[in-house]
């Protein structure tokens, strides 16, 4: 079984049961246009599926754990401890392109990382490692970037942090194997689902308040014009006969039943916040264009934590 490789904000794995109980008990292609971590996805392991993400280090992280995943591997053992000096022999070594001083090597990969906001230039490999390097080492396991796309979280306290992730990325290079991967806005779904197939849509969620947000996970963002594009599109596919299930923050609860989706509300955990016992269930929705009588009945496959 694949599991997710990075740790990722607005993660599925607790909602997976809820996720498949409103699937249809059969579908043709399976599209996730908003993937993020990919807890469903890598637990679906599905035959025929096209994945995508607005974030594009994140997408060619995807495509070097299908194409280069030994590569990804060697390129990943051969980083150090995050709170080791910073090696002199790679790039940044004393300062990053903006003139800050470097504390650390985790300091100097991140600088690294941010070779293609800053400058222009990038190698695919390499930004893939330090994807996971980071996502594995910095405060929390946030993805976060700044208004000109840098990365900008800084390192977390771990004892034994395990960038590597050898298995997982062994396995989902497996299940990404068969895949599309696209790095576009959401709504060329339109164009790519055919009747019968099934649309997962996971956004950024609509801040349950005027200072909830968290959707920072790209320098684009996902606003309230986002939402209402998203809706649009959800229930254009709906009358296209596509299949859809979305999930959504609570406050989505009106406007998808209004657009005639069949909403529920779950409660959900969030599994990134500074605080761990600020952790609490938060109201979320999921909706669906499935009539109950069309649907399955696959449940979870277990996940082990992180």
């Amino acid at each position: 079984m694949a599991e997710p490789i990075l740790k990722w904000a607005g993660g599925k794995r607790q909602l997976l049961d809820e996720l498949y109980a409103r699937f249809p008990a059969s579908y043709g292609r399976y599209h996730e246009p908003f993937v993020g971590g990919g807890a469903l996805f890598f637990d679906l392991e599905p035959a025929d599926a096209a994945i995508n993400d607005a974030n594009p280090r994140l997408i060619g992280f995807y495509e070097r754990v299908r194409d280069e995943p030994e590569a990804l591997i060697e390129r990943l053992e051969a980083f150090d401890d995050p709170d080791a000096d910073p090696d002199p022999s790679l790039p940044y070594h004393e300062e990053t392109a903006r003139g800050r001083d470097v504390e650390s090597y985790y300091y100097q990969q991140r600088a690294r990382f941010n070779r293609r906001p800053y400058e222009g230039a990038f190698d695919p490999l390499e930004e893939a490692a330090l994807l996971l390097y980071l996502n594995r080492t910095c405060y929390n396991g946030l993805y976060r970037e700044n208004a000109d796309g840098g990365f900008n979280v800084p390192a977390g306290r771990y004892a034994n942090p395990d960038w590597v992730q050898r298995d997982r990325i062994r396995r989902a290079s497996d299940v990404l194997a068969e895949a599309a991967i696209r790095n576009d806005d959401f709504a060329y779904v339109l164009d790519a689902a055919d009747p019968g197939d099934l649309v997962y849509f996971d956004p950024p969620y609509e801040p349950m308040s005027a200072t909830a947000s968290f959707n920072e996970y790209s320098a684009d963002g996902f606003d309230r014009e986002d939402q209402r594009r998203l809706l649009d599109v959800a229930s254009e596919l709906d009358e296209a006969g596509v299949r859809v299930v979305l999930s959504n923050s609570g406050v989505m609860y009106e406007p998808y039943a209004d657009a005639g989706f069949r909403v529920e509300t779950e409660d959900a955990t969030r599994a990134i916040n500074s605080d761990p016992d600020s952790r609490d269930a938060v109201d979320e929705i999921v909706a669906t264009n499935v009539p109950p009588e069309d649907r399955g009945s696959a449940g979870q496959r277990e996940l082990s934590g992180f």
